[in-house]
Parts: structure tokens; sequence; C-alpha cells
């Protein structure tokens, strides 16, 4: 009996060029991150002892403002809150779950507030997070179109499990806008844009958030320590 074996050679190129296609995606959504993270300066942190800042939000007629300083090696965040002169301090991230309510909705604040100042960094920082490059698209805030990086969070696990990011790229590498879903939700439950980035020692940092409907978030006081040196660093003009 003649066995044609031209069938199983179509089948088999076939399987691999899937394959080949996948491997070359997964490289490109890995290249993603690496991009993004080191424009934002993801291999100089290791040189920052400590950082401060200001978190600053309004929405509608409400305003917060909250102030941390972290030291990422020794896993120390010091936090003011509302301009009060008391300072409460805590180890991040927890080692396990805290007893006391009031401190892990301290953590999560803190998680939040540093989301909004290094989330680039977090593209390398959270592995578990899904990166994959989506090509050009349109801005959703301003005309034109900039490079879509969809990242996405586990469905367990973390304060809001599921969170989706949509990262909007411009031609200079630099984040321009980017939209928030909570849980994965079809509908975007926050958009802003990245304005005013400043140099911050080794960082490359945006202190200016502006979304449609009068959302703001913004960031003062903002500074940093290098290991091994005396002073602050200040965001340049």
């Amino acid at each position: 009996m003649k066995i044609n074996l031209f069938p199983l050679v179509l089948i088999g190129l076939a399987g691999i060029t899937i394959a080949g296609c996948a491997s070359q995606a997964r490289q490109a959504d890995d290249n993603a991150r690496q991009q993004i993270a080191r424009q934002y300066g993801i291999d100089g942190f290791d040189q920052v002892e400590t950082i401060r800042f200001t978190f600053n939000a309004q929405v509608g007629a409400k305003q917060v403002q909250r102030k941390w300083e972290w030291k990422p090696a020794a896993g120390e965040v010091r936090h003011w809150a509302d301009s009060q002169p008391a300072v409460e301090t805590f180890i991040h991230p927890m080692t396990a779950e805290p007893s006391d309510a009031s401190l892990k909705a301290l953590d999560a604040k803190f998680i939040n507030d540093r989301y909004w100042l290094l989330f680039p960094l977090h593209l390398v920082w959270d592995q578990s997070a899904e990166v994959a490059d989506r090509g050009q698209a349109r801005n959703p805030l301003r005309p034109g179109k900039a490079r879509r990086i969809e990242v996405r969070y586990p469905p367990a696990g973390g304060y809001t499990p599921g969170d989706v990011y949509e990262l909007f790229i411009g031609t200079d590498g630099q984040i321009v806008a980017w939209v928030y879903r909570r849980g994965g939700s079809e509908k975007p439950t926050r958009m802003s844009t990245w304005e005013n980035h400043r140099r911050l020692g080794p960082l490359l940092i945006s202190l200016d958030h502006n979304g449609p409907d009068g959302f703001r978030v913004w960031f003062t006081d903002v500074a940093l320590k290098i290991r091994d040196q005396s002073g602050w660093v200040y965001p340049e003009d």
C-alpha cells in the first residue's frame, strides 16, 4: 500500500510555522516590557536608596493628598496623611496578611499611588502580568495614533485582581496616555494622559495626568536619594 506523505509534511510545516509565529509574538511582547521599563529607568533603580513623593488627586470637588517616603531595599514606607504631622511607618511588601484593617488599607493606597508614579517599572517587577504589544491604535485622549501595550493582571491575588491597563506609547518611547479597566471590564474605569515628563536621577517620571472628566492626578515634592551620596535629587527642569 502506498502512503502519501505529502499531507503529513504540510501539517508538520504548518505546526512549525504556528509555533514560530507564537514564539515571535512572545518575544515582541517581552521586548515591549523591557523597552518601556528601560525608558523609565529600570536599569538604574537599584541606585535609589530613598524616594519621596506627594500624590495629589482631584475628582470633581473632592481632593486627596498623601505624602510617602519609600526605601525600596529596606522595605520601609513612611506616610503622612492630608498634611497631618503624624507619621505612620510600615513594611512593604507585607510578608503576611495584616491583622489591622487600617494598615492593609494604607498599604493598598501606597500601591495605588506608586503605580501612578512608577507603573512602567512594574512591567518588569510584576512578572505575573501578561504584556502584549497590540500595535498601532487610536489615542483615546488626543488626535492621532500611538502604539498600544496591554497589561493584564492575573484573575486572583493582589488588591484588585484581573485589572487591565492599556498604555499608549508615542514615537519617543514615552507613555502619552493610559486606560485602566478594573477587573478587566470592557468599559474603561479611568483614562488619563501622561504629561510633564522629567528626569529624576536615573528615572524618568510623569508628574501630571489629566482625564476627560475633570479628573487629575499630579505629583509634588518628588525627590530621591542615591546610594552612597548625600542630599536629595530633584526632577530636572
